[in-house]
């Protein structure tokens, strides 16, 4: 049978308890359609590029499956009526990945690291930076629309008046 690595994203407000039962019934989808479903990871709640279906985040879920081509639909089907699921990606691949996925390998040194997770660099502090002053406020250093008061430039005559 072909081998299969399944991807699945579900609401940010859905409970981990939902997201389990929702791993469990893709499994009973598969295991009913002659299929199996090997290893399982969730990779937590993580923040999405741009919005999905009015979401900034969502759940992440990875299956490795080996079953039919039909079983396989039968579970995009299920996932596409679901409301909780908001994507699903399904790759076929030539053969498993031994042990964690990437994505765990990342996790695990992220927190070694101490970043925890939100995974990277801050502005400011002792690692550079400065601030970006934009046009609230703030120390930032062009980038915002620069001063607002009468003092930057003087205003502008109203039209048709003047030499």
């Amino acid at each position: 049978m072909p081998l299969y690595e399944h991807v699945f994203l579900t609401r940010q407000d859905a409970s981990n308890a939902q997201v389990d039962a929702l791993t469990d019934q893709f499994k009973n989808v598969i295991t009913s359609g002659g299929g199996t479903v090997g290893k399982t990871e969730y990779w937590g709640v993580k923040s999405l590029t741009f919005r999905i279906k009015k979401n900034r985040k969502a759940h992440y879920t990875l299956l490795n499956i080996d079953a039919p081509p039909a079983a396989i639909t039968e579970m995009e089907r299920q996932m596409s009526i679901n409301e909780d699921v908001i994507r699903f990606m399904t790759v076929r691949v030539e053969q498993f990945e031994e042990g964690p996925s990437a994505m765990m390998r990342r996790r695990e040194r992220d927190e070694r690291e101490g970043f925890g997770d939100r995974g990277g660099f801050g502005f400011g502090g002792d690692r550079g930076g400065g601030g970006f002053g934009g046009d609230r406020g703030g120390r930032g250093g062009g980038f915002g629309r620069g001063r607002r008061d009468s003092e930057s430039a003087p205003a502008p005559a109203p039209a048709g008046e003047g030499a």
